[in-house]
């Protein structure tokens, strides 16, 4: 009798040794899996030049355009207290290092104050007409909340400071990151250091490669 108990014990054990090949195989497997797909799948770090914005008209406009440049990306007002000493600065900025190199981004916001309330093509004219602005002017957003603008949320997230106020400036650089943010009661005089710095920069790389 005792062969027999052997016996039934071997029959007994292959299938559970099979059973625990398969899970280890399948575990295997699906480890692999998740390691290639780290590897090989990484999902693509967005820069501030991967996002499309609207333009004045509603247009859909690719940022991918400023690609290369230094731009300060500025949350604009037409009726605030500093829509005149900062609307001036910005475009004598414009002018004085655009537009190969450089350029002003200037997005309405209604959110502060409510001091920018007219139509976006309204805010385009206004800052034309009073300031003479040739920097683009863009759709009206939002910058704060649910329904933030996802480019101007991406400076947000970058440089770890929400805009209180209107004309919060962001510098970011020809790859798209934001490398310095400023309140709108500091002078241009702080800012055109490093404006003209990062210029400095992206002039010298074209030369080395030529």
């Amino acid at each position: 009798m005792e062969p027999l108990r052997t016996s039934c014990a071997l029959k007994y054990s292959v299938p559970k040794a099979r059973v625990f090949v398969v899970f280890l195989s399948m575990a295997l497997c699906t480890t692999i899996l998740c390691l290639l797909q780290l590897r090989f799948f990484k999902p693509k770090i967005k820069d501030f030049y991967c996002f499309e914005v609207k333009d004045s008209r509603g247009r859909i406009i690719s940022l991918e355009k400023y690609r290369g440049k230094a731009t300060l990306v500025v949350n604009v007002a037409s009726y605030c207290q500093y829509t005149d000493k900062n609307y001036i600065a910005l475009q004598e900025l414009h002018r004085e290092f655009g537009p190969s190199h450089f350029t002003v981004l200037a997005f309405p916001c209604n959110q502060f104050g409510e001091s920018e309330p007219s139509s976006s093509q309204e805010i385009e004219s206004f800052a034309k007409g009073n300031y003479g602005v040739t920097f683009p002017v863009f759709h009206k957003i939002k910058i704060l909340g649910s329904e933030a603008d996802p480019a101007f949320k991406f400076l947000i997230d970058s440089s770890k400071k929400e805009p209180r106020w209107n004309f919060w400036k962001y510098l970011v650089n020809p790859e798209g990151k934001v490398v310095k943010f400023w309140r709108p009661e500091e002078p241009m005089e702080s800012i055109k250091p490093e404006v003209a710095s990062l210029i400095r920069q992206i002039i010298m790389k074209k030369r080395e490669d030529l």
